[in-house]
């Protein structure tokens, strides 16, 4: 794929990932090793990865998943009821409602799940500049998910979870200076017709130097 293509058709997988082929150790490392390329700021690299491909441990954490998932799609913010008014985006909100509704409930049978953290030396996180914080992490994160896009794999960006990351936390023997930023599920995928998205015209979100 040309750089173009790769980041126009990395997308969203929920409902085409491989629920029942492994993904090898050393394809994850490799886009990992990939990911840690990206910047981070004053060079600190103080990300840390977790995957999570022991069975029971997925579920576990599948479990927390869904029933944070279970929530959020019951509240006015779930993707289905947004833009209810407008007939072509709403037609595509339900896809991606019933896409979530569906990876929730298999979440905890997807071959790896990838939780980016980041590791605070003072064990708490800081009051202010959270922006530079989380930028230390999520390019690499993203780098990740374009690196196993190009690989055959299919990922997707969940946050939920962390409605009840302590919960997370402690089932992963998580330290208390480590904090998750997301919880990518990896498989393979299904399918091949991966394809830009629609989406608003770039005039309607760009401004040049004043609002």
């Amino acid at each position: 794929m040309t750089p173009d293509e790769l980041l126009t058709t990395t997308r969203s997988v929920r409902k085409r990932l491989d629920l029942t082929r492994p993904v090898p150790r050393e394809l994850i490392e490799e886009c990992l090793t990939i990911a840690l390329q990206a910047p981070s700021g004053s060079n600190r690299q103080s990300w840390q990865w977790l995957v999570v491909t022991d069975p029971e441990q997925r579920a576990a954490v599948g479990a927390v998943y869904k029933r944070a998932c279970d929530t959020y799609l019951e509240s006015e913010g779930a993707a289905g009821k947004l833009f209810a008014d407008d007939p072509r985006r709403s037609a595509v909100q339900q896809r991606v409602h019933d896409s979530v509704a569906y990876l929730a409930d298999r979440m905890g049978e997807v071959p790896a799940l990838v939780i980016p953290c980041l590791r605070v030396a003072s064990g708490r996180l800081p009051q202010g500049n959270q922006g530079g914080l989380w930028g230390s992490l999520l390019p690499a994160a993203w780098s990740y998910m374009l690196a196993a896009r190009s690989r055959g794999l299919g990922t997707a960006w969940t946050t939920l979870h962390l409605t009840y990351e302590d919960e997370v936390a402690e089932i992963l023997g998580l330290p208390s200076d480590v904090f998750q930023a997301a919880l990518i599920p990896t498989a393979y995928y299904t399918g091949t017709d991966f394809k830009p998205a629609k989406r608003e015209p770039l005039t309607d979100v760009l401004h040049y130097d004043r609002w």
